[in-house]
């Protein structure tokens, strides 16, 4: 469905921001500038510095009078950690996220109102992500398709959505918990299971991020055996959560899919500790 980007509303829905940041100021300024060149502009920006060592409070500095724009420093604690503290200080019926590497196109911000506006029943809406991995954009897999059908399902073998691309009602976080700050990597998988367990997502398929990939400090490039993680959350949603049986169907299907190969890449990286702890934490599926 297109959406047109210059549909207005009379009745301004207003927005918060949360980037949280650690150690990119030479990123974090393009970010900034994305939001700030918005075409629609009812929004508060929370820039959250995970305590960096980089500059990055004085590349700051130039937003000191900019009225949109707050800026907090923590102790280092991860990126769910400091996404959470923007979500404490967000005062808006709506947050939006916005990875310090990533970008906004100019109507993204409209465009997502305009698609709230006219579903109201939606609390969650996301959207497609322009890829680029070192400067050079790139093709998306078949597998990251972020339409709505069967989300949940698809959405067990790895995250769809991105974070950059989200934007939705704080009530949501206050009905399903925040990002879990126990998580090294994965808090986004982690948190949108929870959602996509029970709540239908609104999708626009637009291109309104640029999502960036590449550089040395990704997650996802720093810990490699990102399947533990998911796993945990899988059986964090077993254990915690009111599943449907098709759900919890599905759930067990990703599990013994994942789980075999990474106990063999564990053992094979003579990995002990990784081991005992993803069989510990498989021991809970003979619950079931």
């Amino acid at each position: 469905m297109i959406l047109s980007s210059f549909k207005k509303y009379t009745q301004a829905m207003f927005i918060d921001v949360i980037i949280p940041t650690f150690n990119r100021s030479s990123l974090l300024n393009r970010s900034i500038e994305s939001v700030l060149n918005q075409s629609y502009q009812h929004f508060n920006v929370i820039v959250v510095d995970d305590a960096s060592t980089d500059g990055t409070s004085l590349m700051m500095s130039q937003y000191s009078e900019q009225p949109k724009i707050r800026y907090l420093i923590k102790e280092n604690g991860g990126v769910s950690s400091a996404r959470n503290l923007g979500i404490k200080n967000a005062r808006s019926e709506w947050i939006c996220f916005l990875d310090s590497d990533d970008e906004w196109l100019p109507h993204k911000l409209q465009t997502q109102i305009n698609y709230a506006h006219d579903n109201p029943q939606q609390s969650f809406i996301h959207s497609n992500e322009m890829w680029f991995r070192n400067g050079v954009r790139i093709n998306a897999k078949k597998k990251f398709d972020k339409s709505s059908q069967d989300l949940f399902k698809r959405s067990l073998e790895t995250c769809l959505i991105s974070p950059s691309t989200v934007m939705m009602k704080k009530s949501l976080l206050e009905r399903y918990g925040s990002f879990d700050e126990s998580f090294t990597v994965c808090e986004d998988y982690d948190l949108w299971l929870k959602i996509l367990a029970h709540q239908e997502v609104g999708f626009i398929d637009q291109y309104l991020v640029k999502k960036y990939g590449g550089h040395e400090d990704q997650l996802s490039t720093k810990y490699p055996a990102m399947d533990f993680w998911r796993i945990r959350s899988m059986v964090n949603l077993l254990k915690n959560d009111s599943l449907s049986e098709d759900k919890k169907k599905w759930i067990h299907e990703e599990i013994d899919k994942k789980a075999p190969i990474l106990l063999k890449g564990l053992l094979k990286h003579e990995n002990q500790q990784g081991h005992k702890e993803l069989t510990e934490l498989l021991e809970f599926r003979f619950w079931r």
